[in-house]
C-alpha cells in the first residue's frame, strides 16, 4: 500500500494498451513498464517492493524460486492472459497469494486464428503470397501448385474446452466431422455431433487435421513427439494455437520434410520469439 496516496501498489510488468494504463494509474499506486521491456526475475523482485500485487503477462515465469523471494506484502498474481503455464500455482498457494487469468477472453480470437491456420496450411496459402509478392507467380498449371481439401474431413481435436468448442463450431460450416480427446467427455449438449476418443492414439489415427487446443502442463510438454505424429495418417495436417512447448519441434520438422505431414499451421513456437529457424525455410509451414 503507497504511504503517499493510500492505493494499492501495483507493479505491472509489460506495456498495457493506454486506456488501460490511464485507469491504473487512477485506481492504483501504478509501476508501470513504459519501455516494455522485457523483465528478468530479480527486475521485477526490485520492483515489487513493497507492492501489493503484480500484473504479468505469459513473457514472465514465475516460477517456485521467484515466487519464494516474493515480498510479504505480495497478495495477488494477476496474468493477462487464458493460459497460466508460467505461474507456479503450488508456490503462490504455499505463500497464500491469489492468483487469477483471464479465461474465455480470447476464445472467438483464438478460434478464428485456428481456422485461418488450418484453411492457411491446407491451401497453400505460405507459397501462394510469396509467389505473389516475390513476383514468381508462373504460368497458370493444372496442375502445380495444389492444395488440399478442407471440405468433409476429419477433424481431430486436442482439448474440448472453450476454444477446442468453438473451432469445431467454425469447422462444422466446412462439413468436417469433428473427434476429439479430452479429459473427461462432454455433456451431450456440449458435445454436439463430435466423436469422443477416450485416448489420444485413438484420435491420431483418424485425424486428417490435427488441431491442439489443450492446455500447457508437464504432462502436456513434447506430446506431439515422434511416436504420437507416427500415428497420424500420412498426408495429415497439424494445427498449433495453444502453446509451442507441446510439440517437439525435431519430431514435427522431420515429418514436414519426410511427407509424412502434409503441412502445418503454427502460431505458438517453443522458446518464441527464438523460434527454430528451419520453420522459416518450410514451405509446408504456414506460420503466424
Amino acid at each position: 500500500m503507497s504511504e503517499k496516496t493510500g492505493q494499492p501498489r501495483l507493479v505491472v510488468s509489460r506495456r498495457l494498451p493506454a486506456p488501460v494504463e490511464k485507469r491504473l494509474k487512477e485506481n492504483y499506486d501504478a509501476i508501470l513498464n513504459i519501455d516494455d521491456q522485457l523483465l528478468g526475475q530479480d527486475e521485477i523482485l526490485s520492483r515489487a517492493a513493497g507492492a501489493d500485487a503484480l500484473l504479468v503477462s505469459p513473457t514472465e515465469n514465475l516460477n517456485a524460486a521467484f515466487i519464494a523471494r516474493l515480498p510479504a506484502g505480495i497478495k495477488i498474481l494477476a496474468t493477462f492472459s487464458v493460459g497460466y503455464d508460467h505461474i507456479d500455482l503450488e508456490a503462490a498457494a504455499k505463500r497464500r497469494i491469489a492468483v487469477t487469468n483471464t479465461p474465455d477472453v480470447l476464445t472467438d480470437a483464438t478460434a478464428d486464428t485456428a481456422m485461418l491456420l488450418l484453411l492457411g496450411a491446407a491451401r497453400g496459402a505460405n507459397w501462394g503470397m510469396a509467389m505473389v509478392r516475390e513476383d514468381k507467380w508462373p504460368a497458370w498449371s493444372p496442375t502445380s501448385p495444389l492444395g488440399f481439401d478442407v471440405t468433409g474431413k476429419r477433424l481431430g481435436i486436442l482439448g474440448m474446452g472453450r476454444i477446442g468448442r468453438a473451432v469445431a463450431h467454425r469447422a462444422r460450416a466446412f462439413d468436417m466431422k469433428i473427434h476429439y480427446h479430452n479429459r473427461s467427455r462432454l455433456a451431450p449438449e456440449l458435445e454436439q455431433d463430435a466423436h469422443y476418443h477416450e485416448n489420444l492414439g485413438s484420435l491420431l489415427r483418424v485425424s486428417d487435421f490435427l488441431s491442439i487446443n489443450c492446455i500447457m502442463s508437464p504432462q502436456n510438454r513434447g506430446l506431439l513427439n515422434a511416436i504420437t505424429i507416427s500415428l497420424l495418417p500420412k498426408g495429415a495436417i497439424v494445427i498449433n494455437t495453444a502453446r509451442g512447448a507441446i510439440i517437439d519441434d525435431n519430431a514435427l520438422i522431420s515429418a514436414l520434410q519426410s511427407g509424412h505431414l502434409a503441412a502445418a499451421g503454427l502460431d505458438v513456437f517453443d522458446n518464441e520469439p527464438d523460434i527454430d529457424p528451419r520453420y522459416r525455410k518450410l514451405d509446408n509451414v504456414f506460420a503466424l
